[in-house]
């Protein structure tokens, strides 16, 4: 295989996750404390971590917050991805993505089809770019969460994973058609173009 990328070695990332529960407290939030103590463990930094009810708004606030902050390079939710009247994880985040990674619920689903069988039809994982930020919305369960982060996430979060992955294209993502490439810092203010 070809080498696209300079070897830098491990990347540190900076990453916020975000519990979406109607039930959940700090003391009883084993997948986000999971998710947050896998990152860490993988030696990323997670710069914020909060409990938020599966409502729209109040989840849009979170994300809204963290896509503009140049300090958060990734999101990890966990909960409201599944079909009952409350899960709206999918509807509150996919208004706000530039870009969707479809490819990341499809191939969640097919690792947890191993799993659960036919119940990761159930599953409305998701994932896109806004502003520069990666964002993977998982399901609440905490083996669900083990599943996108072992097999997935923690090897796209690796700048090192080969042939290619997300750490390595953080720098490109706010790259505009013109070749400006941009930052968290000036993308909210606009692009300055032909200076």
């Amino acid at each position: 295989m070809a080498e696209h990328f300079a070897e830098t070695g491990f990347v540190t990332l900076r990453i916020a996750v975000l519990t979406i529960s109607d039930s959940r407290r700090g003391a009883d939030d084993k997948s986000g404390a999971w998710l947050r103590d896998a990152a860490e463990h993988a030696g990323h930094r997670v710069v914020a971590k909060e409990i938020v009810p599966d409502d729209v708004y109040r989840m849009r606030v979170f994300f809204s917050r963290w896509i503009a902050d140049p300090q958060v390079q990734v999101v990890l939710t966990t909960g409201g991805t599944g079909i009952t009247g409350r899960d709206s994880t999918p509807e509150a985040v996919t208004p706000l993505l530039d870009k969707r990674l479809d490819g990341f619920g499809e191939l969640f689903r097919v690792l947890s089809y191993e799993e659960i069988g036919p119940a990761t039809l159930q599953s409305r994982a998701v994932a896109g770019v806004a502003n520069g930020t990666l964002i993977f919305c998982l399901p609440g369960s905490g083996g669900a969460c083990r599943t996108a982060w072992d097999k997935i996430l923690r090897l796209q979060l690796d700048h090192r994973t080969r042939p290619c992955n997300f750490a390595q294209l953080l720098p490109r993502l706010l790259e505009s058609k013109t070749g400006h490439v941009g930052s968290k810092d000036d993308a909210p203010m606009g692009l300055q173009f032909g200076s």
